[in-house]
């Protein structure tokens, strides 16, 4: 496995990534303590899938949550299409 790295310079390489740890990190691990790894893995989990996922509100969505900005994206995508078939 090679490891990805941005060329000199280029530090927005590994923004999306870093912006979402630092979310994680500051909205759950650091307010909690874990017992045992599995109680760790299982909030983590419940975190990205059933709160950041669909209820967390993103700066990059214009403000929405994926579930809303993925609804409005299928949205326009079928009234464009209707249009052009129709």
């Amino acid at each position: 496995m090679l490891r990805s790295m941005s060329g000199k310079g280029n530090c927005y390489d590994n923004a999306v990534a870093e912006s979402f740890f630092s979310s994680l990190k500051n909205e759950i691990v650091h307010h909690r303590d874990y017992h045992t790894r599995d109680q760790a893995r299982s909030e983590i989990f419940e975190y990205i899938e059933l709160f950041y996922n669909r209820k967390r509100i993103h700066q990059s969505l214009n403000y929405q949550t994926p579930m809303q900005y993925e609804s409005v994206k299928l949205s326009l995508a079928a009234s464009a299409w209707s249009k052009r078939v129709g």
